[in-house]
């Protein structure tokens, strides 16, 4: 039975993401495009040259770090819909370290990072514990939080970090995540050291969760608050705990973007988009460290390639967007998948 489910959870993103690749292409061929045209510049938009390699793998950084900021708290019965609010925090903190000190490198750049993964931990630690003490439900706390992150890193940056002014200075290159290896190796894309940050991520929340008590005990309280509590584990701490962790890795996905690929921080009219793209992440990926590696790999991927689609092949790159809404949709659907899986499964026999 475990080997079914297993192959199951790997085929299902699989069938997703075929689903979802077809059916735009019937989209393309309604609005009187060329799919197999259109599906070959966004090909060559990822790897026809290093560039649009390097800035695959740069997107897919900050998208791993949100995808297991999600998955963590999902894996932990929480929905974690903060993450956008934690991305923006994290990255100012980065950003606010990054300029305020002048220390050696070996220093300040892990001093800058650990003050996201800090501010992230703090803007998730919040709704945790409005759940753990009051009940409040996460989702509904996460949300406006994310707006209350939205406003007040602009007026920080307004008001404490410039005399007025929408853009911060330049983090000092003892704080940038900058690597002139990649510069040479991608044709000066913007890909930064901040990817093998991420990968380190992938491996910490692999072994917390499956290697460690506290991991197990995390997951227990995820599946059962009841029978956790009986069984003498604090539900309360561990929901605490879990938006604490959670949010850590958004904030450190904040600091890929303001040390690595800005280094800046300014005023934004709206959001960046990297924390709800992180839910679409983690969905796809089965809520597993390996499965959001190669499911932010895929949607950094569409998003560069599509850059490419108009011109290469006159296609709006906006159908990506359509063909990432028809995977989330499947993957969503995933329980119509399974029921057919199994159907075609017992008609073998």
């Amino acid at each position: 039975m475990k080997a079914i489910t297993r192959y199951m959870n790997l085929l299902i993103p699989v069938i997703a993401v075929l689903l979802g690749l077809l059916i735009g292409a019937i989209v393309m061929l309604a609005a009187g495009y060329d799919p197999v045209a259109g599906y070959g510049a966004l090909w060559n938009g990822i790897f026809a040259d290093p560039f649009n390699i390097g800035e695959t793998i740069r997107l897919m950084t900050p998208y791993i770090l949100t995808g297991l900021a999600v998955a963590f708290a999902f894996k932990t019965g929480l929905f974690n819909i903060g993450v956008e609010g934690q991305v923006l925090v994290g990255w100012l903190a980065s950003v606010w370290v990054g300029i305020a000190f002048d220390l050696p490198k070996i220093i300040h750049l892990p001093l800058a990072i650990l003050a996201a993964a800090l501010a992230g931990a703090l803007w998730g630690f919040i709704p945790g514990l409005l759940k753990a003490r009051f009940r409040v439900h996460e989702v509904i706390v996460t949300i406006m939080m994310n707006y209350i992150a939205l406003y007040m890193t602009n007026a920080i940056i307004q008001s404490v970090l410039t005399k007025g002014s929408d853009t911060t200075e330049d983090i000092k290159a003892s704080a940038s995540l900058k690597s002139e290896t990649f510069e040479g190796l991608t044709n000066f894309s913007t890909m930064h050291y901040g990817i093998f940050i991420s990968l380190i991520a992938a491996f910490i929340m692999w072994f917390l969760l499956e290697r460690t008590a506290k991991g197990y005990e995390l997951r227990a309280v995820g599946f059962n608050q009841d029978a956790a509590h009986y069984a003498g584990m604090s539900v309360n701490k561990s929901i605490i705990l879990s938006m604490v962790i959670s949010g850590a890795f958004a904030g450190a996905a904040g600091a890929m973007e303001g040390l690595g690929t800005f280094q800046f921080a300014s005023v934004k009219s709206g959001f960046t988009g990297i924390g709800f793209d992180g839910i679409a992440v983690a969905l796809l990926g089965g809520n597993a460290a390996i499965g959001i590696i190669l499911s932010a790999f895929l949607f950094a991927g569409l998003k560069i390639g599509a850059l490419n689609m108009p011109f290469e092949a006159n296609v709006p790159n906006e159908l990506v967007e359509i063909v990432i809404a028809l995977i989330i949709f499947f993957v969503a659907s995933s329980y119509f998948i399974r029921w057919l899986l199994l159907r075609f499964k017992k008609g073998e026999k």
